[in-house]
């Protein structure tokens, strides 16, 4: 049986890309760094280890023997405190786990996920993978840091990078915007403060981006960048909205100045034609189904707030 090894796969994304790969036929093996927690649906073998720990690395290969890799393990959040955790586990992490893979080779494919924050406040309009990066956070610099560096690797591994641009979907954490959004109205709490009312993104479907990883690692892998996206801008105004109709009701929305980033990005939409080109059409989940599936999971996790 194949098998992919998937870093990060107790977070939000791999939660979701363990089952699928698993459908594919894959037996999955998911680096963790506590093997003691819980099992994961989907995964087969959870591997406890360090991106950094190199000697770990290697043996988890030598004895997994994975055909694919699906590299999903970063500091995600762009508020993250930790300047420096940022950059040693988005940069140094990945750099060590391109080694150990290059030392021992034979892997069929390696997907990197980078982020669509590299491209910053750079252009207006749909944004395709030959824009300029212009990043303007030390997360999105690190991930642009990444695809460099990753490149220095491309004629010893099968690399693919993927940039996603903003998704969600149920399980994502209350510290992100559309998730924290969501449980207001679930809670039908009379304030929401949020930061920058004036911003738009592109938003996805966690379920759609797994399908997109799933289907290019079944493409041979050429050192292409794609971005992962639905080509749609959705404002705060929008979600709220969106919410509003579905609940009947609407929070007092206040804006408060911590929450307001320096140098937040302000509009961020992608163009998906080449990940389409690569891949055929993807399943589409309209965002008003997605905020939904996650305002019917928080009123069911917690009925007396409904």
């Amino acid at each position: 049986m194949r098998t992919a090894f998937v870093t990060g796969v107790a977070g939000f994304t791999g939660r979701y890309l363990a089952p699928a790969l698993q459908a594919r036929g894959y037996r999955v093996c998911g680096l963790v760094q506590d093997a003691a927690a819980n099992a994961l649906p989907g995964v087969d073998r959870l591997c406890e280890g360090d991106l950094l720990d190199a000697g770990r690395l290697a043996s988890l290969l030598d004895d997994e023997r994975p055909e694919v890799v699906v590299h999903l393990a970063a500091v995600s959040f762009v508020a993250h405190g930790d300047v420096e955790a940022i950059y040693r586990t988005n940069l140094i992490g990945t750099r060590c786990l391109l080694d150990a893979l290059a030392r021992r080779g034979s892997v069929r494919h390696v997907l990197l996920a980078s982020s669509a924050n590299v491209y910053g406040n750079a252009v207006e309009g749909m944004l395709d993978e030959s824009t300029p990066p212009a990043p303007a956070n030390d997360y999105a610099v690190s991930k642009l840091a990444m695809e460099h560096m990753a490149r220095l690797w491309t004629h010893r591994l099968p690399i693919t990078l993927v940039r996603p641009f903003n998704y969600t979907g149920v399980g994502q954490a209350a510290h992100f915007l559309v998730p924290k959004i969501v449980g207001h109205f679930a809670r039908r709490a009379p304030v929401l403060e949020l930061g920058n009312l004036e911003v738009e993104r592109d938003f996805s479907d966690v379920r759609t981006v797994v399908e997109a990883y799933v289907r290019l690692l079944e493409q041979p892998a050429r050192g292409q960048v794609y971005n992962v996206c639905s080509g749609q801008g959705h404002s705060l105004m929008d979600i709220l909205s969106l919410l509003e109709r579905r609940c009947g009701f609407r929070p007092e929305v206040k804006v408060n100045p911590a929450f307001v980033r320096p140098n937040e990005v302000r509009r961020l939409v992608g163009n998906p034609a080449r990940l389409v080109a690569a891949v055929g059409p993807l399943p589409t989940v309209p965002l008003t189904e997605t905020l939904a599936w996650m305002l019917d999971a928080e009123q069911a996790a917690a009925p007396h707030m409904a």
